[in-house]
Order: C-alpha cells, then sequence, then structure tokens
C-alpha cells in the first residue's frame, strides 16, 4: 500500500449572519447600540478567542464593497459587496504548533438570534464570502474560514498530518466554537437557534458534524455531500484512467432514458431507472451502420464503464456510477483528458508523491486508496441517532444532473442511515421513522451545487435565488429554519427555472419531492408544479 501522508490544514469554516426582512423579527437597537457597530474596533479590546494571534474590528456600512487584496487567486472572490451595515470581525486562530486557520466573523445590525456556518468547497482553501455576506443579509450571525490553509491547490497537504485533520473536521469544529463565542461577547447574549448551510465540500462537513459532533447544531443543509470521501477522489481518477478523448453522446442518453418520468422535457427525473449502454452506438450496428458519430468497440466499453459503479479487483463495490444526464456538463469536469483539481488529494495524500502519474492510478490501487480513511474524511457513518436525540433537522440535497460528485451516493448513504438506525435485523428504519428529523430532496435538472436546465433555483445559497419574491421564503435556508423552529417539515423543495438556466424571469416550477419518492407528470402544462406528481418508484401514475 502506498504510503499515506496526513496533512496539517489550519481549520476554518464559514458562519453566516441573517437579515430582518425574510426571518423573525430582528434585535431592536437604540443609538447606544447602534454607536457601537460604528465603533466596533473597540471590540477589539475585549474580545477573547481561545489561541487566537490576531484580531482586528471594523465597522462595513450597507453598499461597501471589500476588496480582498491578498486573497489566493484559486479562490476567485476578489471583492465582495456588504448588503447590510455589520462589524467585520478577523482573527487568527492556532490549530497545533503548526497550523491555524483564518476566521472571518461578520455580526450585521439586525441581529435575528441566529446563527449560521457554512462550509467550503473542493479542496477547501478559500472563505466563501458570498455566502457569509448572504446569510448576514438574512438576519444571522456569521462566520467563515480557509479551512486551514489558503487557495485550492492541495500540495499543502504533503507530509502534514494536522492540515487533514483539520481538514477532516478540526476546521469546522474550530471555528464554530470560536465563531459562536465571539457572536455571543459581541451582542452580549447567545444565540438562538444554530444552523448550517454548505454544498459539496461544505456538504461533506455537513454530515461529518451530524455524525461526531452533533450538539453545535439545530438544523443541518447539507448538499451534495462529497463522502466516502477517498472513493469519490479515486472515482474521479478513474475517469483518467477510462477516458482521454472526446467520446460523450449526451443526446443518445436523453433518447432512452427522458421520458422515463412521463415527459421529454431533456431533464431525468430518476436517471437510476435509465439502464443505459452505448452498445446501439457501435460502428457497423445496426442503427449506426452509416451514423457519422458511431463508436469503435473499445469506445462503447469506454462510455459503458463510465456509467458502470466502481468496483475493486475483487468486485467490491466502491463508488456508484455517474448518473445518467450529467454527460454535457461531467465533460468538461472528467471527460477531457485533463487531470481535474480534485485529483491533489490522489497526488499528495494518497500516493504522498507529488510526481506521481495520475494517469497511473490503475485498478489495483483502488482498494488501497478505500482503506485510507485519515480522521474519518470518509464521513459516511450511519449511526446519527445523536443528532437525532438532541432533535436535531437535517436537510439533505443532491442535484440530479451532478456533474462532480454522483447524486447515487446521496441514497446509498440514505440507506446507511436506515440500516444504522433500523435496530437491527433485516429491515431497516422506515422513511416514516426518518422523516422526523432527516429528509434527502434530488432535484432534477440541478448541476453541482448550483445552475442547470431543470428547477434549480431552490435558495441554497444567494446564486440560486430565484427571481420570484418569495424565493426567500421558499428557500432550502429558510425550510430548515422552518422546521426547526417551528416544527414544519418540508414534503417537498419549491425549485424555479428560467429559459436559459441562468438568472432571469422564472418561466416553469416544480416541487422536487422527497426520497425515496420520484416526480411524475401528470400531464397538462409541463411548466407547472401541479402537473407533477410525488410518487414510488414503481408507480406509473
Amino acid at each position: 500500500m502506498p504510503k499515506m501522508r496526513r496533512v496539517l490544514i489550519r481549520a476554518g469554516i464559514l458562519v453566516t449572519v441573517s437579515s430582518p426582512a425574510a426571518l423573525a423579527a430582528a434585535v431592536q437597537y437604540d443609538k447606544a447600540d447602534t454607536d457601537k457597530f460604528q465603533t466596533c474596533a473597540d471590540f477589539t479590546k475585549t474580545i477573547n478567542i481561545a489561541n487566537s494571534t490576531t484580531t482586528s474590528a471594523e465597522f462595513v456600512p450597507a453598499g461597501t464593497t471589500i476588496n480582498f487584496l491578498d486573497a489566493d487567486r484559486t479562490c476567485n472572490r476578489p471583492s465582495q459587496l456588504v448588503t447590510m451595515p455589520l462589524c467585520r470581525v478577523q482573527a487568527n486562530i492556532s490549530t497545533s504548533a503548526g497550523s491555524g486557520l483564518h476566521l472571518e466573523a461578520w455580526l450585521p445590525q439586525n441581529w435575528t438570534g441566529r446563527f449560521l456556518s457554512t462550509g467550503n468547497g473542493g479542496l477547501g482553501g478559500c472563505v466563501q464570502f458570498e455566502d457569509v455576506e448572504w446569510a448576514a443579509s438574512l438576519g444571522f450571525a456569521a462566520v467563515g474560514a480557509n479551512n486551514g490553509h489558503d487557495g485550492m491547490s492541495g500540495a499543502v497537504f504533503l507530509d502534514k498530518p494536522d492540515v487533514v485533520e483539520d481538514f477532516a473536521y478540526r476546521a469546522m469544529v474550530t471555528g464554530v466554537r470560536a465563531g459562536k463565542a465571539v457572536a455571543r461577547d459581541f451582542y452580549g447574549r447567545p444565540h438562538t437557534k444554530s444552523y448550517y448551510l454548505g454544498c459539496s465540500t461544505g456538504g461533506r462537513q455537513g454530515m461529518k458534524m451530524v455524525q461526531d459532533f452533533p450538539d453545535p447544531f439545530d438544523g443541518v443543509s447539507a448538499g451534495a455531500p462529497a463522502f466516502n470521501f477517498n472513493n469519490l477522489n479515486t472515482w474521479s481518477g478513474r475517469f483518467l484512467y477510462l477516458t482521454g478523448t472526446n467520446t460523450r453522446d449526451t443526446f443518445d442518453i436523453l433518447e432512452k432514458c427522458d421520458a422515463l418520468d412521463g415527459s421529454a422535457d431533456g431533464v431525468l427525473e430518476a436517471p437510476d431507472l435509465c439502464r443505459y449502454t452505448a452498445d446501439d452506438l457501435l460502428c457497423g450496428g445496426a442503427r449506426n451502420a452509416t451514423a457519422p458519430r458511431c463508436l469503435t468497440a473499445s469506445q462503447v466499453g469506454t462510455v459503458n464503464a463510465v456509467f458502470s459503479e466502481m468496483r475493486s479487483a475483487d468486485g467490491a463495490s466502491l463508488y456508484p456510477r455517474m448518473q445518467p444526464g450529467s454527460g454535457a456538463a461531467a465533460f468538461d469536469t472528467y471527460y477531457t483528458g485533463l487531470p481535474s483539481p480534485y485529483l491533489d488529494w490522489l497526488r499528495y495524500v494518497v500516493m504522498a508523491d507529488p510526481s506521481f502519474d495520475l494517469y497511473a492510478f490503475a485498478p489495483e490501487l483502488w482498494a488501497e486508496s478505500d482503506q485510507l480513511n485519515p480522521f474519518d474524511i470518509r464521513s459516511f457513518k450511519g449511526d446519527i441517532s445523536a443528532f437525532r436525540d438532541r432533535g436535531g433537522k437535517l436537510l439533505h440535497y443532491h442535484g440530479l444532473m451532478d456533474n462532480v460528485i454522483s447524486s447515487n451516493i446521496s441514497p446509498r448513504y440514505y440507506d446507511e442511515v436506515s440500516r444504522a438506525l433500523g435496530g437491527g435485523g433485516d429491515g431497516g428504519a422506515s422513511p416514516d421513522q426518518l422523516d422526523g428529523f432527516y429528509r434527502l430532496f434530488r432535484i432534477s435538472g440541478l448541476g453541482h451545487c448550483r445552475s442547470g436546465p431543470g428547477a434549480h433555483f431552490i435558495g441554497n445559497n444567494r446564486a440560486q435565488l430565484s427571481a420570484d419574491p418569495g424565493a426567500v421564503h421558499d428557500s432550502v435556508l429558510m425550510r430548515l429554519v422552518r422546521w426547526v423552529e417551528d416544527g414544519e417539515a418540508p414534503d417537498v423543495i419549491r425549485g424555479a427555472g428560467t429559459a436559459d438556466g441562468r438568472a432571469g424571469p422564472t418561466t416553469f416550477a416544480r416541487d422536487h419531492c422527497r426520497w425515496p419518492l420520484m416526480n411524475r407528470f401528470q400531464g397538462g402544462d409541463a411548466s407547472s408544479p401541479d402537473s407533477w406528481k410525488c410518487v414510488s418508484y414503481n408507480a406509473t401514475t
């Protein structure tokens, strides 16, 4: 087995704040309190963050654009517009003798009493300022961090065990603890409810907290989680082994599978029902004897392998297949013949060799990679009873056109939870038993955390808000808040779509079903959510 190099990450998390218009009534401040925000630089005299080396605080008026002059260019975040007055607190916090994080706490003047932390993305060395600011605009007290290192390169992981530990869990735990203390000291009272919002790596971070640290959050929204982490990265590297040229044929997949949900609209509601093979595209075959885009036998084998689950040499299932319907977007991520940036994990942690040839990551190495689980980076434990028993709510969603993380991994985790909480025997916990605290929603036409041709505007971040007046109210975030605070559990997640999939006027809407139900067209106007119905997978109407 290749020697694993563990990593030394400085810990980091994002916390967010919400604004009064969309949520509960904000705290009312008199003039002295308002002046406190405008002179919040004085807060550095009394702030007390454990293991903090430097701190600063400044008042930021609404309408200010903050320029991040020292930001790593790979974070692609040169500036952030602030839409509400707030006190911005920054701190550097040590997590070990050789690691630490940069913390941002954004404390809005119109605080609702709620606290929210967001996670990171990719290999996670960037504060997601857009999420921090959005949550702050909704009145949440918010913190965010760089996850213990700057930028998206995995080179910082090599020979640095503390960085891996922070990346796996410690960054989140440290940032949440510090962020709550900052908010409490600044406002003079503790928060009322605590929330988490993250997608991709942020989804994995949220799941890790639910599994191993159930107390910090009352509600967790985890999107497209990058859990089963080592196998996810092995699966990503597998595409280099399988492909090197553009051999995709997305339209063939849609032709075969699009109508399985009752409507041939270019969006798959249940891609797991699609048993796609590329056999009909074989050159000389009955269908494509004269087709200009037919495939050789080798190419057919490659395409079929892409849409098959990843197994070890002894046949053990390691990671589910790329779901049909993601091909066009996945091409830009995995099928270009070039290594994706996420494969730094394989090079610097799994193989611990900066010169390792990623094209040589052959099947005999897949099972060895599976055995590596530093600090439980896998984050796939099914027993979340402690989170359930303390009253926590978990809203889990995944786009069915995800081009980075197979959406099939999310139902697989749901089954893992069902088995773990089923009390033994052949049967697991039923959906009715899980619905009280854990709900999974599969979002048709949504790519990796954002964008897509379907009703993908679900309010899982600001960019994913539709132009509709009730977009914030119907957002994933506020559905979670109402579930936690009012007991209003979401049966569906309302999504909005536009003519070209980009921000603009809503042209259609759909109510995305909770698992294990699927959407099926009932006839009528396909752009109306009333024309669709959540049904079981074996239902025909």
